[in-house]
């Protein structure tokens, strides 16, 4: 009879998301990837505001490219230093039309 041997338990990698593991998503992957619906994505991809690409006839977004988008959308915006007022805007008034 034969010994079974012990087979050393391998570990399994943990179960990553399928929108994390593509480079390349679809629509449907990239909006569950940021927590939009597909309809604002679709409207943000025509728009360029978000950065996409047409493959056919269909949007197609690289996870590198929307993983820097979200970095540069995320950084803080500069204000003006302490003590510092911002200048005044000028106001330009219509000019005013006689009443006859």
């Amino acid at each position: 009879m034969r010994a079974e041997t012990q087979r050393p338990e391998k570990s399994r990698p943990a179960l990553v998301d399928a929108a994390q593991a593509r480079e390349v998503m679809d629509i449907r992957q990239a909006a569950d990837y940021l927590g939009i619906s597909a309809d604002s994505l679709y409207r943000y991809a025509a728009e360029a505001t978000i950065p996409a690409f047409r493959l056919g006839n269909r949007w197609r977004f690289k996870k590198s490219k929307l993983d820097s988008w979200m970095e540069e959308q995320s950084d803080p915006v500069p204000t003006m230093a302490a003590g510092k007022k911002k200048p005044a805007r000028s106001v330009q008034k219509p000019p005013l039309r006689a009443v006859r």
